[in-house]
């Protein structure tokens, strides 16, 4: 749980009062690779922290599977958009490697915002850092080039090639695995 303590520890000082609701409230959990913790349709229920392992999520359009995100040791990940709103989500999460989270359900999560003062600004912290960064990325990137957008991944997730296989890659940057390909071959 150091990993997690650390990250919340980023944003907001823990006290001992917290420290151990924090700990009582996130279970650990270790997956493993290939395992979908969501499918569409379902209400998405969990927080996620990633302590290690990768992790992908992604939707259908028109029968093809389309990686929307990838997320590495470190980071907390969820369905936003089901998670926040407690609707239906469209997209599935999946772990690609064996992974270790530490889970949080949304009851535990209210709760501990509405207990903890400094709890309730990690959550406003978190969501504002995930919309800020999904604004700044998706405004840039639908004018970027396919080796742009490559460069720009590679940019935010060094080595992600050592842990994404190259088609959910490709998918996710909307090319061909050949194409992705020939610009890695360029690099």
């Amino acid at each position: 749980m150091t990993a997690l303590f650390k990250k919340i520890r980023e944003k907001i000082p823990v006290t001992t009062d917290l420290e151990q609701a924090i700990a009582t409230a996130f279970v650990k959990k270790t997956i493993p690779k290939r395992t979908e913790l969501l499918r569409e349709h379902q209400y998405c229920q969990q927080l996620y922290f990633l302590e290690e392992g990768t992790v992908r999520t992604f939707y259908y359009h028109e029968g093809k599977d389309i990686s929307s995100w990838f997320y590495r040791s470190g980071m907390f990940l969820t369905s936003w958009y089901s998670f926040y709103s407690q609707v239906q989500s469209f997209e599935y999460i999946e772990t690609l490697e064996d992974s270790v989270v530490y889970a949080i359900d949304y009851t535990q999560y209210q709760k501990l915002l509405e207990q903890f003062p400094s709890m309730e600004r990690f959550g406003r912290l978190l969501a504002e850092e995930q919309m800020a960064f999904l604004d700044n990325f998706s405004k840039g990137y639908m004018f970027l080039t396919a080796k742009e957008k490559y460069q720009l991944l590679l940019s935010i997730y060094p080595n992600v090639e050592l842990h994404v296989k190259l088609g959910h890659i490709a998918s996710f940057l909307g090319i061909s695995q050949e194409t992705l390909s020939r610009i890695r071959a360029r690099k």
